[in-house]
């Protein structure tokens, strides 16, 4: 026969199990908002303010400043219709392309330069001159040595592309090579590891962080570059649409480029520094 406590357990606990989910359901929440977020949500709600007010109250001429809802207007037509014999998708893939055929060939040689700089002193003697000596020159100054050499095609200016970021990369790679703690180096090979895996599993990995700051920094130049030589030598891109519309004053296709060029570069910002962010934990703080 069950006790007094049992038969008086079951009705008290179906109750408190009735009343458990109420007290511990979660309660709607605003999101919370950090504090770096809201001041770029207020910085770019007041430029596209002035914006939308100095162009509706027309303290300049149209011609010079179109409003928001025109040069939206214009992106949708530019995605449908184009502009100079292409539309934007058209020119957008030109760019991309552009870029990603020079920063794919800038990563697979600058990395390894950069670590047989940091690790060899004859690569160094050969190859640190050179690299000090370009990089400083802006790129535009031997763009027409390249267009003459190899003419207004898709080479010359991938190759302006890749000589941009390929030098800040280097730097960057052999710099961060350089700093590996010596005495992990007598460690690992204490331990019998080969040069080839003293570079793969230890100098490599110690110079991750210096090597994505180097590739975040490259590529950014390797972009600004890129538009700037659309704007020379190029029948299609988002520097050659730019510079084809301010011929004519079409300033809301002007507008509508260098939009789509920042948001460009933003999201390549961005991405990256999610990447750096995943692969070196210990080095983000933000």
């Amino acid at each position: 026969m069950p006790s007094t406590e049992q038969n008086l357990s079951g009705p008290i606990a179906l109750d408190q199990a009735e009343r458990e989910p109420l007290a511990t359901a979660p309660r709607w929440r605003w999101p919370q908002l950090h504090a770096g977020h809201a001041a770029t949500l207020i910085t770019v709600t007041v430029l596209l303010l002035s914006w939308w007010i100095a162009s509706h109250r027309r303290w300049l001429p149209a011609v010079l400043l179109p409003t928001p809802e025109e040069v939206l207007h214009k992106l949708i037509v530019l995605n449908t219709e184009g502009f100079d014999d292409a539309t934007l998708g058209q020119h957008l893939f030109a760019s991309l392309s552009r870029i990603a055929i020079a920063f794919v060939l800038a990563v697979l040689t600058a990395i390894p330069a950069g670590l047989l700089i940091a690790t060899n002193r004859i690569v160094r003697g050969a190859l640190d001159p050179l690299i000090e000596f370009y990089r400083p020159i802006p790129p535009l100054a031997y763009l027409p040595l390249m267009v003459i050499w190899f003419g207004i095609g898709e080479l010359s200016k991938v190759l302006l592309i890749y000589l941009t970021i390929f030098a800040p990369l280097t730097i960057a790679t052999a710099s961060g090579a350089s700093r590996v703690a010596k005495s992990r180096l007598q460690a690992a090979s204490s331990l019998g590891a080969t040069p080839f895996k003293l570079l793969r599993y230890v100098v490599l990995p110690s110079a991750l962080p210096d090597i994505l700051t180097g590739v975040r920094i490259a590529l950014g130049a390797g972009w600004s570059t890129l538009v700037a030589a659309e704007l020379i030598a190029a029948t299609r891109g988002l520097g050659f649409m730019v510079y084809s519309a301010s011929r004519f004053l079409v300033t809301d296709v002007v507008i509508a480029g260098i939009l789509v060029i920042g948001a460009i570069a933003l999201v390549l910002e961005i991405g990256l520094r999610r990447l750096q962010k995943h692969l070196t934990p210990w080095q983000t703080n933000s």
